[in-house]
């Protein structure tokens, strides 16, 4: 059966974007496990096998079933567009025993005998310790497999939001949400995935979350059941490029392309950068870096987000690729 999203009147209004640190998290921790989600991801792998050697993950993947239910709490929708990790694993480790006890033993009931194993049931008997200790896997995770690729993740995910908010103000939502993933269908106000998995709701007025993902390729997810807002996760655009590695040098046919100056700055954004970070990196005048990474943002191929009083410069999927491309 489908995944059915049922909108009412007012639910068009309350859809928003969002980006999560803990769910790529989690999604991380499960694509270790799952074979047929490795495509896009080798290279990752290949850097995370040995930290991911020092993590106990047993308790995280029992709750993971291939098909079926998986613990809300340890996901919950994003408090707001962009929350930080440490925001995100506050909320998991305030999840109410009783409320997180239920819904483990819902996604335990998804692997046959993995309530009666020994690790199901010590998670069921004591489920203030089981969050404590799932969180505590969580964090390490974190820091171990995605926390060192945050800044490139994170503007991939931030460069699909731009896109896609750019659309919605285009096109609008009924137009918009077909286009996020080619299984997804609108009519009649009832948005459709065509996708293994069962879950229908009535969004009543909570409206939706909208959130892009690197590691839930190839996947299309709805989820959370009352009291959390209604989310629907996508696979991000331009993962194909996002793990390629970059140019140690400005490549010939890049140059050619932009200008020696361009091209320079656009591959020494291996990671976000200020105007000043880059023009004492290259050895260039920062007004000139400045004239750069601005034709360089009109022409879609950075994005620009303000930190405090810093401004840092991140390469959007086509900007990665076309570093790749020399």
């Amino acid at each position: 059966m489908p995944i059915q999203l049922h909108f009412g009147e007012d639910d068009p209004l309350r859809c928003r974007f969002a980006v999560s640190p803990l769910w790529e998290t989690q999604e991380a921790v499960r694509t270790l496990k799952r074979p047929e989600r490795h495509g896009y991801h080798p290279r990752w792998l290949r850097h995370s096998r040995a930290a991911a050697e020092g993590l106990d993950l047993a308790a995280v993947w029992l709750l993971m079933p291939p098909r079926g239910h998986s613990p809300d709490f340890l996901g919950p929708p994003p408090i707001g567009p962009a929350a930080a990790f440490d925001e995100e694993i506050a909320a998991v480790r305030a999840a109410d025993p009783e409320a997180a006890r239920a819904d483990m033993a819902r996604a335990l009931a998804d692997t046959p005998g993995a309530a009666k194993s020994p690790l199901g049931r010590h998670l069921l008997a004591d489920p203030a310790r089981a969050v404590r200790e799932l969180a505590d896997a969580l964090e390490a995770a974190w820091h171990a497999l995605v926390e060192p690729h945050w800044p490139r993740l994170r503007a991939l995910l931030e460069a699909d939001v731009t896109y896609h908010s750019r659309r919605l103000a285009e096109v609008g939502l009924e137009a918009l949400l077909p286009e996020l993933d080619r299984r997804l269908a609108w009519d009649a106000g009832t948005l459709t995935a065509q996708w293994r998995g069962r879950h229908a709701r009535h969004l009543d007025g909570r409206g939706l979350v909208l959130m892009p993902s690197v590691f839930s390729w190839p996947d299309v997810i709805s989820g959370y059941d009352p009291p959390w807002q209604p989310t629907l996760v996508y696979p991000a655009r331009g993962i194909a490029g996002l793990w390629t590695a970059p140019a140690d040098r400005t490549p010939e046919a890049l140059a050619r392309l932009l200008g020696r100056g361009r091209a320079a700055v656009l591959t020494a954004l291996v990671e976000p950068a200020t105007t000043s970070a880059l023009a004492h990196r290259l050895g260039l005048a920062p007004s000139s870096v400045s004239a750069h990474l601005s034709v360089l943002r009109d022409a879609g191929l950075l994005l620009s987000r303000r930190y405090g009083h810093q401004v840092l410069y991140e390469r959007t999927p086509l900007g990665i690729a076309l570093t790749a491309g020399g």
